[in-house]
């Protein structure tokens, strides 16, 4: 009996690994390879047979080895088959190999581990939970990103100032800010020190949460809390730190990237289950023809056979009808087996390898800025992207660069950033406008520009609001600093928008210099100042808002904080409201122009509040139990009662060829919808930017209910006005108001005319997705041309896609560029992903992936039209041969008495179907090299008097005359025979054209009116769809009511008195039958 042990918390000692083992932790071998030499062989084969195609042709050998049903040898069966098989194993094999390559590669990596109070040299595959290794700068904490299978608990940081290392677990390239315990960081570099470190770190169990870590270190009668903050996960590289010890926490298989290494969904094409599909269907198929061969057979046998028993030498009553109809079913199994394709899938696979190779290929899907080029990082759903309806698109580093300017600003009720003419009259930005010289000239950017002198005049007349705004944004950020060869301060940021707002305060004299766990240290318009760090509050998506508290030289306390203007402005003190009202309207005005916005507050603490509330989130800290919850409260407790500043607003351009490309797609019927985590304003603005929303739409429905109640009247209002309109164009048809199903008919939304757009925020769209909303959001959002979805999360991304995918059966593609859009990219049938300027995890969880958003028409309209339209045209080809050459035997049967036998003698046709095409090949290219070699040169000098002769030889006469006779005398004869054979042996339809002739010769022409010919080159297809219609009589009058008297010119008299369309018909009609029915000489 065994028992299985749920793990609940893991307890870790350090230098112990007698007691760690008692535990029996995963070590820190890798294996990520399927096979070995023992057991590929018969793992791989049963991983084969286990498809149905393999299966079912295994079986067929198993039948040809029985000579009472078999035609054909065993060896038709077995070379095909083993064949795919083999080319199968082969592939696995040579992945096999190289994940063996690679997980040796890893394990015998050599690291520095402190053992028996030395350090020494160890492989990664020998490190143990528990044991203290050492890390340098610039060294990867594990070896490789693609098998981080590790990871640390960093506890203890010899080196005093902070370090940081770029996250390349969830592989972004930003760099993220990690702090050693202050009591840990005492033992420094002293290894008899380190060697005595008994702690003991209890902990989370293993778990996939990689922004998520809770323990407790317990060391000398005291306990230190562990957060995220404190441990560094393999697959990080160590930065701008000269060295660090760590702990080992967990390993192997018990790592946070393990945990979230889950198998990816494997995605199938429409193709793929089409094929499935048919391939069930002509097996289905194949057994009836087996069926009616048989009971053929045993009809032939019981009527007809008995008369041939007589020269088969059979002894009567051995063989009956009913047991040879038996085996002439298997037999026809047998040799109609041609019929279910055994290489299909393998010919699909070669052609999407190539489809494929055209993508990598593709010089006009190459960015040479980036120097990257387009990939196709799967070869199994390149058909499928001409297919595509819905495109699910991020916005941020998507649409836009996501390369981050700071634009303007609002400071205590004022704007900043706009440039004024003489007449103090807002004017537009020009590239003649020349940007403002800065003071600190030797710390500016000299990539940063800023038109507006007013704010550099605010800031040397000394305006204490402006100076605070500016000190905010120099001290509240994640940014670290060093200095390159040159002496030059480098910022090393999180993200763009932090780097764009820490250098616009360092232009205007807050210049940011450094940081330690405990202080920062600015230069405030020429005079160094160091702030004492006091506690670091920071972002998260739940708080949309980061702060930090710090005391200045004068003792004063301060909390600094920006964040969303939704979340902000509900912080502030009451005393704003005025200030609060100007600045919001300053951020709708930014919005407006599409600029990402940030609210900016701060706020004076007393040092006695502060130092019990500090008490309260240490106590908070060090709790096992909802430590999350209370420390999110505490920071909701001391984040009020702010003092607004102002707000920034930060410009994000659009990328390159955007504008076409959605048009383009638009006019390809593509719906596409933007998901974004901005702000309802910016992500309208973007809107219309894109030209996905228009003044000319008929209507734009926002939806922005707080309550499910509320999204739902505002979602049934908006189906009112969509299908209110709707009944003005389509003449009164009404339309349903009842709950509509989930599978929408496509009728439906095709009865709705003009265009409208749907706009909707992450708090509607929570209750949107609900059970009972969700029906009404996807009938409404799928009859809108365009949807943008605001403040979403990650997680409802995903699910507006699956909601799509699921209920509307449509192909969807999913585009990002960042970590919170992988979910969205793995639940679209197609991810593409774009390396910009957030790291390549969405690009390593897509299909597809390249440099900019333009790019996707390409990828679309041209490599998915073609194959798509390609391999529609193989699979006709395939099925059409295959059906052409199984059903011969299916005919031959009825002549050959039901017996089995095959029409086609296989090593005939086989013999000559090579001889064909590989004799062909060899004989033009041994011709074609023998033309222009050397050696036929050397043996007929004569008659080629110089090598590479075939470009000259048709400037020879006797080339040109030989070219003619040949054509003469080819085609001469061909024709001859068709008119001899037209004249002596007429066949009926002949008769029928040479009476038509005739009849035609022998009718007077009739005198018509010229036509004027229409000037408009466009043909309609009513004109050649119908037959001769009602104009003669429409002209005539006939029928019409005569409210003139009779017409007295020639002209009209002319048509007034002509007889009626009817008549002359009838007459036409009559005059056919008898002529026809007197001409004796015509046979039929």
């Amino acid at each position: 009996m065994f028992c299985f042990m749920v793990e609940v918390e893991r307890i870790v000692k350090a230098n112990d690994r007698e007691y760690n083992e008692k535990f029996q932790y995963a070590d820190n071998r890798i294996h990520t390879s399927k096979y070995n030499i023992l057991t590929f062989l018969p793992i791989n084969l049963f991983e084969q047979f286990q498809r149905v195609a393999n299966a079912y042709f295994f079986f067929l050998l198993i039948l040809q080895l029985i000579p009472e049903i078999s035609s054909l040898t065993w060896f038709t069966t077995i070379v095909p088959l083993v064949l795919v098989i083999t080319m199968t194993a082969v592939k696995d094999a040579t992945d096999d190999y190289f994940r063996h390559k690679s997980d040796n590669q890893v394990n015998n990596r050599q690291s520095e581990v402190l053992i028996d109070g030395k350090l020494q040299n160890e492989k990664w595959m020998n490190v143990k939970v528990g044991d203290i290794i050492k890390l340098e700068n610039n060294q990867f904490v594990a070896v490789s990103i693609q098998y981080c299978l590790k990871n640390l608990s960093q506890i203890k940081i010899a080196y005093m100032e902070v370090f940081i290392f770029a996250n390349l677990v969830n592989l972004e390239t930003n760099l993220k800010v990690r702090h050693a315990l202050s009591v840990t960081s005492e033992l420094g570099a002293d290894i008899s020190r380190l060697a005595r470190f008994d702690g003991v770190v209890v902990c989370e169990a293993p778990n996939n949460k990689l922004d998520k870590f809770v323990g407790v270190l317990s060391w000398k009668d005291s306990k230190h809390p562990l957060n995220n903050e404190k441990i560094i996960l393999r697959g990080c590289v160590l930065r701008n730190t000269s060295w660090c010890f760590g702990m080992v926490i967990f390993a192997g298989p018990d790592t946070k990237l393990m945990q979230n290494s889950g198998k990816t969904k494997f995605k199938r094409t429409s193709i793929d289950r089409l094929m499935n599909t048919l391939v069930l269907w002509i097996f289905g198929f194949l057994v009836c023809l087996g069926i009616i061969l048989a009971i053929g057979n045993s009809i032939w046998e019981n009527q007809v056979g008995d008369q041939f028993r007589t020269f088969l030498f059979w002894n009567e009553g051995e063989k009956n009808f009913m047991f040879s109809g038996f085996l002439t079913f298997w037999s026809y199994i047998i040799i109609l087996n041609t019929v279910v394709p055994i290489s299909l899938y393998v010919s699909v696979e070669v052609i999407r390898l190539g489809h494929s190779y055209f993508i990598n290929w593709d010089r006009k899907m190459y960015c040479s800025g980036k120097a990257t080029p387009a990939e196709a990082r799967t070869t199994t759903l390149n058909e499928e992207l001409g297919q595509i309806e819905y495109i699910f698109s991020d916005k941020t580093g998507t649409l836009t660069q996501n390369i981050m300017t700071f634009k303007r600003c609002s400071i205590n009720g004022r704007i900043y950033g706009e440039v004024h003419d003489d007449l103090d009259q807002e004017t537009e930005i020009t590239k003649k406008k020349e940007p403002m010289a800065f003071s600190v000239k030797s710390e500016a950017d000299r990539t940063f520009q800023f038109f507006d002198h007013h704010l550099m005049e605010s800031i040397k007349l000394g305006d204490p609001k402006v100076h605070e705004f500016l000190r905010l944004l120099a001290l509240c950020h994640t940014v670290m600093s060093e200095e390159n060869s040159a002496g030059q301060l480098i910022y090393q940021v999180q993200s763009p928008d932090e780097g764009a707002l820490v250098t616009a305060a360092r232009n205007f004299g807050f210049i940011f210099k450094s940081r330690t766990p405990e202080t920062i240290t600015i230069e405030e318009l020429g005079t160094l100042v160091t702030y004492q760090l006091l506690a670091f509050l920071d972002f998260n998506n739940i708080r949309k808002r980061m702060s930090v508290i710090v005391r200045n030289p004068e003792g004063q306390i301060k909390l600094y904080c920006k964040g969303a203007d939704t979340i902000l402005f509900e912080k502030l003190h009451p005393s704003n409201g005025d200030l609060l009202s100007l600045t919001s309207d300053h951020l709708s005005e930014f919005a407006g122009e599409g600029l990402r916005t940030l609210a900016i507050a701060y706020r004076d603490l007393d040092d006695k509040y502060f130092k019990d509330w500090h008490k309260m989130l240490e106590y908070a800290n060090t709790a096992t139990d909802k430590r999350d919850e209370r420390i999110a409260g505490l920071y909701e407790e001391i984040e009020k009662d702010l003092m607004l500043l102002g707000a920034t607003a930060i410009e994000d351009k659009l990328q390159e060829g955007v504008i076409e490309t959605i048009t383009s797609l638009s006019l390809a019927n593509i719906k596409i919808w933007v998901l974004t985590g901005d702000k309802q304003e910016t992500a309208i603005n973007i809107g219309y930017a894109c030209n996905m929303l228009t003044d000319d739409m008929n209507d734009v429905f926002v939806i922005a209910g707080n309550t499910a109640v509320e999204v739902r009247e505002e979602l049934r209002k908006a189906k009112e006005i969509l299908f209110g309109q709707n009944r003005s164009f389509s003449n009164g048809h009404a339309v349903c108001e009842k709950k509509q199903q989930l599978e929408l008919d496509s009728v439906v939304e095709e009865t709705v005319t003009g265009d409208y757009a749907l706009i909707i925020n992450g708090h509607s769209l929570a209750h949107a997705l609900e059970s009972d909303v969700k029906n009404d959001l996807l009938e409404l959002a799928c009859m809108c041309k365009t949807v943008i979805c605001c403040r979403v999360t990650p997680l409802q991304k995903a699910q507006v896609v699956e909601l799509v995918k699921k209920h509307r059966n449509a192909v969807t593609l999913a585009i990002g560029d960042g970590a919170n859009d992988v979910s969205m990219i793995k639940s679209a049938h197609i991810g593409v992903g774009i390396s910009g300027q957030e790291g390549l995890q969405a690009v390593l969880a897509s299909d597809y992936s390249f440099a900019q958003f333009r790019y996707l028409q390409r990828l679309l309209l041209v490599h998915g039209r073609w194959s798509y339209f390609r391999m529609c045209k193989f699979l006709c080809y395939f099925f059409y041969k295959n059906f052409a050459f199984t059903l011969v035997h299916f005919w031959f049967g009825f002549f050959c008495g039901f017996s089995a036998q095959i029409a086609l003698d296989t090593s005939y046709w086989t013999v000559i179907n090579h001889v064909f095409i590989w004799g062909s090949i060899a004989m033009y290219f041994s011709i074609l090299f023998t033309m222009h070699s050397n050696g036929i040169f050397g043996i007929f000098p004569n008659q080629f008097p110089f090598v590479g002769n075939a470009r000259h030889s048709l400037t020879q006469k006797c080339i040109w005359l030989v070219i003619l006779l040949t054509t003469v005398a080819s085609v001469m004869p061909v024709v001859a025979f068709r008119f001899l054979k037209v004249d002596l042996y007429p066949t009926l339809t002949d008769q029928i054209r040479r009476w038509q002739k005739a009849q035609k010769k022998a009718r007077p022409p009739s005198s018509r009116r010229p036509r004027t010919r229409r000037s408009s080159s466009r043909r309609s297809g009513y004109a050649f769809a119908h037959q001769e219609g009602y104009g003669e009589l429409i002209t005539s009058g006939k029928n019409m009511r005569a409210k003139n008297p009779p017409p007295t010119s020639g002209l009209e008299k002319t048509f007034y008195n002509s007889t009626s369309w009817i008549e002359n018909l009838c007459k036409k009609t009559t005059d056919t039958v008898s002529s026809f029915s007197q001409d004796k000489t015509v046979k039929l």
